[in-house]
């Protein structure tokens, strides 16, 4: 079904269901099974031995003739001719002793592969609540489509009813439901292109999801920005005619002991401004606004889950442009936080947008801030695409930000802030230049950068993740190519672990 929530443009399962019934005869129009790798072959997952004896005990036989092992990872798709209700099966590996996040992946995998099928089934293992859930999960972000502007139907619709085949209770889908609706909304922003997203267009979206998640929302503009001394902001934007932007989300709980903050890096769009970018790749820098997109969902789903935590969520809002009002290297910007800080190289330019919003989280008493940023190519150089690098002032906090990502799939590394990388950062007439003249480490130097402007006394993470909010390849398990919605279940995470404190 479609959404009516106007800040989603996709079309995706907003519901999924759990039935108990016996797979033979359950009315569907796709069957998607999970096989464990065996000695003599693909094995049907726990729950699938009725649809097996079925088939006459020859599923194994069926699904190695077309080369299927039950490698996690693997699909096939064979009709069913009669033998059960759906008329097709797809077949999706689970490998021998499959986790979590091998059930998401196998789920998204096998919806993403019957994408225009009006009912598809999940015969997974779910013999616990969290297994039912990763299934389920697994599955609603598997059906995510992106179709604002398809014309000529290219695109297929995912599927319009998503079940799972368990005998787990109904409401252990609630919390994948929040989960997928807020990665969903990540991922249309991320993939929504600059001319339709704009920093005041953004803060626009971001006050109607937040007041119907029931945030308060502030926002404050480019003539407040410059009046309240939010001079990253400020000096990012000011070569573009559309002005910058700071909105405020705030949550609250009566129970709640905790206050988490959550501070995102929203470039709009990044030309790199006078240090322009090369060409090739600046048409993915609209994606470059990634984690101020993940903060938004995390508070969204962190009000959908009703946690008891208090959360706040700073987007810090800029497009980055050349023009004849940009900033230009050598100038020297005031922050938020009183520093002053000399502009070397305008293609640095998200940690001047996060070192306001930073400072300004530090006035909500938190008991941790997190920042979230697509903020260096070194990221993607030292750890990948799909590695998210996380840096801390706080061990315990770094490790416990890496556990979270672990736990809801995503993949996240923990590295370290070396104190010899400070001094590549001296300016000889500011309080701290924006960049290192050297190239080596500097996804950590930016990180040494961002700590300068953590409140004293107050935990903070920093988690790059320039290759992970953007997917340049094919699709694989439940991730779509293109904007993929990174790090906001990581965020929701942290804020249940909290909550739990």
């Amino acid at each position: 079904m479609t959404t009516e929530k106007p800040w989603i443009a996709s079309v995706y399962v907003t519901t999924v269901r759990l039935n108990s019934a016996d797979p033979v005869s359950f009315d569907t129009d796709a069957l998607i099974v999970g096989f464990r790798t065996g000695q003599d072959g693909p094995v049907p997952a726990v729950g699938a031995d009725s649809l097996d004896a079925a088939f006459g005990g020859k599923l194994a036989v069926s699904l190695g003739a077309v080369a299927f092992s039950g490698k996690a990872g693997e699909l096939a798709k064979l009709p069913t001719f009669g033998t059960v209700t759906s008329p097709l099966l797809v077949a999706v590996g689970l490998g021998e002793t499959p986790d979590l996040e091998t059930l998401r992946r196998a789920a998204g995998a096998g919806v993403r592969s019957v994408a225009g099928t009006a009912r598809a089934a999940l015969l997974l293992p779910t013999g616990t609540a969290e297994e039912a859930e990763a299934v389920a999960l697994g599955g609603l972000l598997g059906a995510y489509a992106f179709s604002r502007y398809r014309t000529n139907g290219e695109q297929k619709a995912p599927v319009a009813e998503l079940t799972v085949l368990s005998g787990q209770a109904e409401g252990v889908a609630g919390r994948a439901s929040v989960l997928a609706e807020s990665v969903a909304l990540v991922r249309d922003l991320v993939n929504t292109p600059p001319s339709d997203l704009w920093p005041a267009k953004f803060a626009e979206l971001a006050e109607q999801a937040g007041a119907e998640a029931g945030l308060s929302v502030e926002v404050l503009d480019d003539k407040q920005l410059k009046d309240g001394g939010y001079g990253g902001l400020i000096g990012v934007g000011q070569g573009s005619a559309n002005s910058p932007r700071l909105v405020r989300l705030a949550y609250s709980h009566p129970d709640a002991t905790k206050t988490l903050a959550f501070v995102g890096k929203g470039i709009t769009f990044d030309s790199g401004g006078l240090s322009l970018k090369p060409s090739a790749g600046m048409d993915l820098m609209k994606s470059d606004m990634g984690g101020a997109g993940a903060v938004l969902g995390a508070m969204v789903g962190i009000a959908g889950l009703g946690l008891p935590v208090n959360a706040v969520g700073y987007l810090c809002l800029a497009e980055n442009l050349p023009s004849g009002t940009a900033q230009r290297p050598s100038d020297v910007l005031h922050s938020y936080s009183g520093k002053t800080v000399e502009v070397l190289d305008t293609d640095a330019e998200g940690r001047l947008v996060l070192m306001d919003g930073i400072a300004r989280a530090g006035e909500d008493s938190p008991d941790v801030i997190v920042d979230v940023a697509t903020l260096t190519g070194a990221q993607i150089v030292a750890l990948g695409w799909r590695t998210a690098g996380v840096m801390a002032n706080d061990d315990a906090i770094r490790e416990l930000v890496v556990e979270a990502a672990h736990a809801a799939g995503e993949g996240a590394w923990g590295m370290p802030l070396p104190e010899e990388l400070r001094k590549g950062l001296d300016s000889p007439i500011a309080d701290i230049a924006n960049l290192q003249p050297e190239r080596w480490g500097s996804m950590l130097a930016a990180g040494i950068f961002l700590k300068e402007f953590v409140p004293d006394g107050v935990r903070w993470a920093h988690i790059d993740m320039a290759g992970p909010a953007y997917n340049k390849g094919e699709p694989y398990g439940y991730t779509p190519k293109g904007g993929t919605g990174a790090i906001t279940r990581t965020l929701i995470g942290l804020a249940e672990r909290h909550a739990s404190i």
